[in-house]
């Protein structure tokens, strides 16, 4: 494994970043403490910043020995989860009901220690942006600090992300061209019937057996209606209805997520869920209203960022360790947006399998959005000298190619 020496020694000044940050989580558009950490070591290494981007974003600007015109842009996210931390060590979270349960407190201290390295290090042209994201975990701070101006305030070429990845081997690393994070979707039905007892069914319209209906028949969407190599996912969560034993309810809802990877399949699903919920209902002589709403596209990588990244982490890590096809998976990401604007890929670093973790840490898995979860910190020189590899080798690429 080739790392990068200073970043190598300054592990335990990273790890202790990493684990403040850790304690002290915050929600999305609420990460003012991080936000301020952030702001506040990136200006120690001489480093410009412009905050305010998507309310609590911060962007560092490193500018190279010679303006060239070209630039390049990192990200990581900064926000955690409203969910309660099952771990018990010392820097387990201080603050009831809120837990960087999915390790943007590593993100956030490895894009640092890439920043404090490129900052002492400025023997390459061009500009390198490094962007600190607030409110990904459901809230699009990604299209919130592109609608407040990041690619027009900040041009960059290419923009590239990173995520720690549970159950890969630590410190390895996986990408793939093309779709590696599907499309986030929710919808929600409610069905309007008319009640009556229990034991005289045919005097009302039962809005129970609409929603059964629906359950059952949504899935032939996904079966039937559907190309099996355009896989997609549609999940009903919630079913809603009734209060007693011996009563038919007035009304019933039905609630629930469609994932995709692609743009063409969510329009058939959509599409179809819509025409079904009307007719069906209809037929069973109940009203419904279907509203779907689309929160993250697929996150899909271009297939020349996504070859250049495999190239970057094989350089470090070995071959051996690098997957440049890894399968992709069924949950999302905000950063789909940032690579709807610019070209980029988005990549998976290796968590392990969570026997990091120092005591103190809960029973559960050490999987993302789990209670029990940590990120690994032997990860933090890793993925940090992957992002000085990729920033420096990418804008010297685009030089020579100018």
């Amino acid at each position: 494994m080739k790392l990068a020496d200073p970043i190598v020694q300054w592990q335990d000044d990273l790890t202790a970043i990493r684990r403040d940050i850790h304690a002290h989580p915050e929600l999305a558009y609420e990460e003012l403490r991080t936000s301020d950490l952030v702001a506040r070591q990136l200006e120690s290494w001489g480093i410009e910043i412009h905050r305010g981007l998507g309310g609590t974003g911060v962007v560092g600007i490193i500018r190279g020995k010679t303006d060239n015109g070209r630039a390049v842009g990192l990200r990581a996210d900064m926000d955690a989860l409203p969910m309660q931390e099952a771990n018990t060590f010392e820097h387990a979270s201080r603050h009831p009901g809120k837990m960087h349960a999915c390790g943007h407190d590593g993100h956030t201290a490895m894009l640092l220690s890439a920043a404090r390295y490129l900052a002492g290090h400025r023997d390459f042209d061009g500009t390198v942006y490094v962007i600190f994201q607030p409110a990904e975990e459901g809230f699009s701070g990604a299209r919130k600090m592109i609608e407040d101006g990041l690619f027009q305030l900040f041009p960059m070429e290419a923009v590239f992300g990173m995520h720690n990845w549970p159950g890969m081997p630590a410190g390895s690393f996986g990408m793939v061209a093309g779709p590696i994070m599907a499309s986030s979707n929710v919808f929600e039905i409610l069905i309007e019937g008319k009640g009556a007892h229990a034991a005289m069914p045919h005097m009302g319209n039962d809005p129970v057996m609409a929603a059964v209906h629906l359950a059952q028949i949504f899935q032939t969407v996904i079966s039937r209606e559907l190309d099996p190599q355009d896989p997609a996912v549609l999940s009903i969560t919630q079913i809603h209805a009734g209060s007693a034993d011996n009563v038919i309810p007035n009304d019933a809802a039905l609630r629930g997520t469609v994932r995709t990877f692609s743009t063409a399949a969510l329009d058939l699903i959509e599409k179809r869920m819509a025409e079904i919920t009307e007719l069906s209902c209809l037929a069973m002589n109940c009203k419904a209203s279907f509203n779907f709403s689309r929160n993250y596209p697929p996150t899909v990588n271009h297939p020349d960022e996504a070859a250049f990244c495999a190239e970057v982490a094989a350089d470090i890590v070995g071959a051996e360790h690098v997957d440049p096809a890894v399968r992709p998976s069924m949950c999302s990401e905000d950063f789909a947006f940032m690579l709807q604007e610019k070209p980029g890929c988005y990549v998976w670093i290796g968590n392990g399998q969570g026997d990091h973790r120092s005591a103190g840490h809960g029973l559960g898995p050490c999987t993302l959005h789990n209670g029990s979860y940590d990120f690994n910190d032997a990860l933090l020189p890793v993925g940090a000298t992957y992002w000085v590899e990729l920033a420096v080798r990418r804008l010297a690429r685009d030089a020579a190619a100018s």
